[in-house]
């Protein structure tokens, strides 16, 4: 068999099976939040968000509204040595972001069933 015809065949098979992958794995939402970071980030977001009273008011004076704290919660950084992690029902996280020119630093009770921000600060 000559070159140019194991190269198609090879060719042939891979493009049939790049078109059976793509059918397979084409519907689902697979992500690959491995670091730390990104696990808590996608916890948080998965889940109730609730707004504690200073929050609220802390946003209110800072020219907030909920997409800027979705944003932090998509793109922020968890400052790990700053959270408490050890608890055994809820977590307590500080998350570090920037939106609209200025840092914001959250935190953010992590519970099982809901998230509560806690807290607003620059």
């Amino acid at each position: 068999m000559k070159l140019v015809h194991r190269i198609g065949y090879y060719l042939g098979g891979f493009t049939i099976g790049l078109i059976l992958l793509a059918f397979f794995l084409g519907g689902k939402r697979t992500s690959c939040d491995y670091s730390p970071n990104a696990r808590v980030l996608k916890n948080i977001r998965i889940k109730e968000r609730v707004f504690s009273q200073e929050a609220i008011k802390q946003m209110q004076v800072m020219r907030l509204d909920t997409s800027d704290i979705s944003t932090i919660l998509a793109e922020g950084n968890v400052d790990f040595s700053s959270s408490i992690t050890k608890l055994d029902s809820c977590n307590i996280y500080n998350i570090q972001g920037e939106t609209k020119a200025q840092e914001i630093v959250i935190k953010v009770k992590n519970c099982d069933s809901i998230a509560t921000i806690q807290n607003v600060s620059k």
